[in-house]
């Protein structure tokens, strides 16, 4: 896994990368994996749902900037262009959230 400079805290993922060596690996790196167990695992582990949740608002996002056409396809040809609309549907999914709250 190639890993920003920053070392993050923990890592929330799926499922899917419920394996011993994917927690072993993160662990070893200093990182907390916050991972639900998978149903056919034979020992269970403790895992901190609460934190798991802001998982769906990530996932919430992608969804949403998926269906941003310009994004979702990939219009802009340098990496400067790209960052700067997704941020710009960034802005758009928070202003009227953080209008409403003001």
């Amino acid at each position: 896994m190639a890993l920003p400079v920053a070392t993050p805290k923990a890592l929330l993922a799926d499922k899917g990368y419920d394996g011993d060596g994917v927690r072993q690996s993160l662990l070893m790196r200093g990182i907390l994996p916050i991972i639900p167990p998978k149903s056919n695992r034979r020992e269970p582990i403790a895992c901190d749902f609460r934190r798991y949740r802001d998982r769906n608002r990530i996932e919430r996002m992608f969804g949403f900037l998926k269906h941003q056409r310009r994004i979702a396809t990939r219009y802009d040809k340098t990496a400067l262009s790209f960052a700067s609309f997704l941020n710009l549907a960034a802005v758009r999914r928070w202003l009227p959230d953080f209008v409403n709250a003001t």
